[in-house]
Order: C-alpha cells, then structure tokens, then sequence
C-alpha cells in the first residue's frame, strides 16, 4: 500500500493508460479522482470519483483543482497527420488536449498542492524520435517533456514532476498507428521483432512506473523523462530479426 492516504487526480482515466494507473493507483490505497469527456464509462469502480471535464478549458480545470497530493497527466490525442496536411482543427484538437491541457491541470493543481507532492505527465517516445505522419502528436509530446522539466526546477523542492515516456503500448493508439502502413500485419511484425522483450506494452506496464514516481520510493527523481518502451529505442534500425 505504497499510496495509502493520498490523494490522487488521474486526467484520462476512461481506458487504455489512463485506467491502468486508476487501477494500479487504487490498488496502492490512494484515494483517486478521473476525468475525461462524457459519461461515467462502464465498469469504473464504483470507489473512483469520475468528472466529466474537458482539460482544454482552463476555466473548468481550475474550478475542479483542489488539494491533491499526485497529479498524472494522462488524457491525450492523437492526428495521423503530415505538417503539410494538418488543419487548424487538429491543431486545435492535439495540441489543446495534449499541450494546454497539461500546461492548465499543472496551472490549476500545483497552487494547491500539498508539499511532498508529486506530478506525472505522460510523455512519449514520440517527443524525443518522430513517428511518421504524427506531426501535431510528436510536438505536442516535446512540449510535455519540456514542461516537465521546467516545473522540477522552479517548484522543487515542494513537489516532484517526472514524465513518462511510453513505447508502443496495446491501446487503440496503437492500432491506429499501424494502420498507416501501407501493410498493417507486415508492420506490426517488424515492430515487434525491434522489442528486445518481445512484445508491446501493456497499460499496466506503465502504471507500475506511475505507482513508483507517486511514492516516497522515488523521492529524489524529478524533472526526469522515463522511458519504458520494451527496448525498442535503445536498439539500432537494423531490424534483428535479419540476423
């Protein structure tokens, strides 16, 4: 019960990552709040608090920022999209939700914040090597990282803010990456031989490295970008499954 007694806010928590870390989070004793747009879905427990909230809107995260004692970024889009073909919509739609939306909840929260507190923004192995066709998507996430490191300077040593940088993990993301491919199946096969592990990722994967930056175990790392991406990106492009 490395969480008991905390408090902790979740933006995203619907599925995929964001409810991985609600799970793994609620598991660890903490008292857990998630938001997203819409309903409450199917299935949340019954002891999470959900808030149907728009992180975009600087108004209404700041009117649901109350005293937390771990803040996780989560809640994220994603446009299959070349600089040259992106609209202003979807700037409006990546960048507000994963841009602003991290810049607003950290804005709102960190005011409030207990001391000892601790933020986790779900960053990506897409803000440090662009995937193709992800333009709006790849930026977004180096601004994530950015920020990261510019609340660990200037709030520490009141509260800790680390990133974590996820690989290929099994979400609908995912899925929609690799369909871009001009051979879905050819492509995912190759991806998977470039994991040294052998397999993609998986929610709880990362939620395992949330529920460590939350505690007390991870007390002197912040402002730190942490990678967990099965091995892929510490791998030259040579593809070994040819050798």
């Amino acid at each position: 019960m490395r969480l008991a007694g905390k408090k902790a806010f979740v933006t995203g928590g619907r599925q995929g990552i964001g409810r991985g870390i609600v799970d793994a989070f609620l598991n660890e004793g903490a008292t857990v709040t998630t938001c997203g747009r819409g309903a409450r879905p199917k299935g949340l427990p019954t002891e999470v608090t959900w808030l149907a909230l728009d992180v975009s809107d600087p108004s209404a995260v700041n009117a649901v920022a109350t005293p937390t004692d771990i803040l996780v970024n989560n809640a994220g889009v994603q446009v299959e999209k070349t600089v040259a073909d992106s609209t202003d919509a979807d700037w409006d739609q990546v960048m507000g939700t994963n841009a602003r939306g991290v810049f607003n909840c950290c804005r709102a929260f960190i005011p409030v914040m207990p001391k000892g507190g601790s933020i986790i923004n779900i960053g990506s192995i897409s803000g440090n090597v662009a995937d193709p066709s992800m333009a709006l998507y790849n930026a977004s996430k180096a601004f994530v990282h950015g920020l990261t490191r510019s609340i660990a300077v200037d709030h520490g040593p009141d509260i800790r803010c680390n990133a974590i940088c996820p690989g290929w993990i099994e979400t609908g993301m995912l899925d929609a990456g690799f369909e871009l491919a001009k051979d879905p199946k050819k492509a995912k096969q190759d991806a998977l031989v470039r994991h040294p592990v052998r397999r993609f990722g998986k929610p709880a994967d990362i939620a395992a490295m949330a529920v460590w930056l939350a505690s007390e175990e991870a007390g002197f790392a912040t402002g730190q970008l942490f990678t967990v991406d099965g091995g892929m990106t510490a791998a030259s492009p040579l593809n070994p499954g040819l050798f």
